[in-house]
């Protein structure tokens, strides 16, 4: 065979390879469109011109013992939780993250009175990690056995090992900024964490939504591999989760 062909060949298979594995990228681990987990908006309700003015400085804000808030808390059925990763194969860029998403969400929270506000106690978050889905059900089967192997870790936990402030406005219906601290099991491995979340109350409900970025090695994640092409996701994932609790 002469260099020639020899180099042509070379040159054909190395085409029919990134061909191979952007066919593989393409119809196994292309990435999502969908929107962070975040609050749903509150509507105000119109102020009623008839009642009196608040004093410079005041709360509209009930104490937590008068709204109710105090007590135990159970996660309610429209709670979701789940993954976004930014996918890559070798150097191609990939076009948006893929995320996968579950309903299968239990758990629940303990809350006291604080003065205007209230103190999140003690609470857990379990997750059916076998139950997440994405828009492509050949990322899920992957995952059953890599990178997540739901299969054998069928569980992801969370819970709060810190009390929580929760200030007043959010017991008034306003997204307000608080920070989960606790442990998280993700993969059989647990570590502390601290979360930056969002809460409010809102139609009876306490919701909380948040998303905390990792690196996918502090919980022994490897990559899936698709066809012997390795599938980067730059290290690092995200959990988010929009999680609503009533009463129990």
């Amino acid at each position: 065979m002469t260099r020639t062909r020899t180099i042509a060949l070379a040159l054909i298979a190395v085409a029919a390879l990134a061909v191979g594995g952007y066919i593989a990228y393409d119809q196994v681990l292309r990435g999502d469109d969908v929107a962070a987990l975040a609050l749903p908006t509150q509507t105000a309700a119109p102020a009623d011109p008839t009642a009196p003015a608040a004093s410079p400085g005041a709360t509209s804000a009930a104490p937590a013992a008068e709204t109710g808030v105090a007590g135990e808390w159970k996660v309610a059925g429209e709670s979701v939780a789940g993954y976004r990763v930014r996918e890559q194969l070798a150097s191609l860029p990939a076009e948006s993250d893929a995320i996968g998403r579950t309903s299968e969400v239990t758990g629940s929270i303990t809350v006291e009175s604080a003065g205007d506000g209230a103190r999140l106690t003690a609470g857990t978050l379990n997750v059916d990690t076998t139950t997440i889905t994405s828009d492509e059900s050949r990322r899920d089967n992957r995952l059953r056995s890599e990178g997540l192997q739901t299969d054998q870790f069928p569980a992801a936990t969370f819970e709060v090992t810190q009390p929580v402030d929760v200030p007043a406005a959010a017991l008034a219906g306003t997204a307000t900024d608080i920070t989960l601290v606790g442990d998280l099991t993700l993969h059989g491995v647990t570590k502390s964490v601290q979360i930056p979340a969002q809460a409010q109350l809102a139609d009876g409900r306490i919701q909380v939504a948040g998303s905390l970025n990792f690196a996918l090695a502090d919980f022994d994640i490897t990559a899936p591999n698709v066809g012997g092409f390795i599938i980067s996701i730059a290290d690092e994932g995200a959990l988010e989760f929009l999680v609503s609790f009533e009463k129990a």
